[in-house]
């Protein structure tokens, strides 16, 4: 389980298991999400005008990567791994699918907004280069395959202090 300690306040997008609120990996970048619909053509039987209504028809959603972080939960490395062949036998996952919550952090690492991810299957894991020679932190990158997204926005938290309104 991570917490919201350095190293980790670098990392603004955390990553939660369905509805666990347990933080299992922290990112710095999120690739965000991508919605297509497309749609057909059609006019109404009844419509005399001959006007052409468009009909969503199929939704598709691009995969989603979030890079430059880190696991600190082995289950979840372990259910991400799961979904990838193994030395002798294809994926071993039977619980491939699972919401996942991606939680974006404000500039005092409060909630701002949580999108959460359905459906989402490992398609990708990059482990980045490492030098032993430098002083370099290790740096992991995954990618899901999604069937649907929620987006909720989280209440703001008041802030302290003496601050300056302006308006």
């Amino acid at each position: 389980m991570i917490t919201y300690e350095e190293p980790f306040r670098a990392f603004r997008f955390l990553v939660e298991v369905e509805n666990s609120g347990v933080v299992v990996a922290a990112f710095s970048q999120f690739s965000g999400v991508k919605m297509d619909v497309e749609t057909l053509q059609v006019r109404s039987g009844n419509d005399g005008r001959g006007v052409q209504e468009t009909v969503p028809v199929f939704t598709r959603f691009a995969p989603v990567t979030l890079t430059k972080g880190v696991v600190g939960d082995n289950n979840f490395l372990d259910w991400l791994f799961s979904a990838a062949a193994g030395p002798n036998a294809g994926p071993s996952g039977e619980d491939l699918y699972r919401t996942l919550n991606i939680v974006a952090l404000d500039d005092r690492g409060n909630r701002g907004v949580t999108w959460s991810l359905k459906n989402a299957v490992p398609i990708g894991y990059e482990l980045t280069p490492m030098d032993g020679g430098r002083s370099e932190v290790l740096s992991e990158s995954l990618t899901f395959a999604i069937g649907g997204m929620e987006r909720k926005t989280h209440e703001p938290v008041p802030r302290t202090g003496r601050e300056v309104r302006h308006g």
